[in-house]
């Protein structure tokens, strides 16, 4: 597909919450998106939200929205083990695909996933939103550029708590748990910034005895000697960070995932002085930006320009090899 100019006409696939309080908004601000349809199992609560949420069509079967012919792309926030299913239904149907993250629950799975895009010739990228915020983009640079040295270490903690035995992210066979559900951005970092993959890989588990799933996963991924640690919870305080350590200074980004799209971000930047007790600070202040909105149209790009995929899918089963292995050898 080739309109250059035009908008993304995008349908959505489930009334999850972040589809209704972050994705789909930011999604009818974007520049080059407009939401046309969604759909749910539901047909009452499908109309109930493209009413309250300013959509035109509401359809009562995910099948429905899939045969709209004025649908070019959909956006998936299914439960984890839904993924697959209705990824490969809408390649079928000839849909564009941006889906949440994890692509899928296994690595195996996403790969037929990415197989089934490309030979239906339509584009698939999986959500990691926070790639395309103006913050990390800075801090991506900055690496590169050699601002602290050379990039030896990745630490990153993110973290909630969330005991409800219902929400489908404590739910097993939904691919629930927390190194699924938030580990999945600290390797995901991790593996972009070292721009290489992770030669050996070790992890510890803690599984709630009445989910099944893991509560807190911490792992070390040993990228030829450079090394990225994490540790990823669904039952402690809420928290998230990132801190780069390099050779000749370090980077602390402060909140690094959950970007709010409503306020200015900081980096900060320590890198000569006398550390640790006065290092040479630097403070850099980014400018409020939505990063869905901003992964909406570059989304919207790729499909309607025939840009290159902002985030190859290669890059979505290469993220869960890692979680496979993690969570294989423990």
């Amino acid at each position: 597909m080739s309109r250059p100019g035009a908008r993304l006409r995008w349908g959505v696939l489930g009334g999850a919450a972040i589809a209704v309080g972050k994705v789909i908004p930011a999604t009818q601000r974007s520049t080059r998106g407009e939401v046309l349809a969604i759909a749910s199992r539901d047909g009452d609560r499908a109309t109930a939200l493209a009413e309250s949420l300013g959509i035109a069509r509401a359809y009562g079967s995910y099948e429905a929205l899939l045969a709209d012919p004025d649908v070019d792309a959909v956006y998936i926030p299914l439960p984890n083990h839904l993924h697959r299913t209705w990824t490969l239904r809408a390649a079928e149907a000839g849909k564009h695909v941006l889906c949440e993250k994890p692509l899928a629950v296994t690595a195996a799975d996403a790969a037929s996933m990415v197989d089934a895009c490309r030979a239906a010739g339509v584009v698939l990228m999986e959500g990691f939103m926070y790639r395309f915020h103006p913050l990390w983009q800075r801090v991506h640079a900055l690496v590169c550029r050699g601002t602290i040295g050379e990039l030896w270490g990745v630490q990153a903690r993110f973290a909630y708590r969330n005991i409800d035995p219902l929400d489908i992210r404590n739910v097993a066979a939904f691919g629930g748990g927390a190194l699924l559900d938030i580990g999945c951005y600290p390797i995901n970092v991790s593996r972009w910034l070292f721009d290489s993959e992770p030669t050996a890989v070790h992890g510890v588990v803690r599984r709630d005895p009445r989910f099944g799933t893991d509560v807190l996963t911490s792992a070390v991924l040993d990228f030829g000697g450079r090394q990225a640690t994490f540790s990823c919870s669904t039952q402690l305080e809420p928290d998230q960070r990132v801190d780069l350590f390099g050779t000749q200074g370090r980077i602390t980004v402060e909140i690094p995932f959950n970007i709010p799209p409503d306020r200015p971000t900081r980096i900060l930047v320590a890198a000569g002085g006398d550390p640790p007790v006065a290092p040479a600070l630097d403070v850099i202040s980014i400018d409020t930006a939505d990063q869905y909105a901003l992964q909406a149209d570059a989304f919207a790009a790729a499909v309607l320009d025939g840009t290159p995929v902002p985030i190859s899918p290669d890059d979505a089963v290469r993220n869960l090899a890692v979680i496979d292995e993690i969570l294989g050898g423990t």
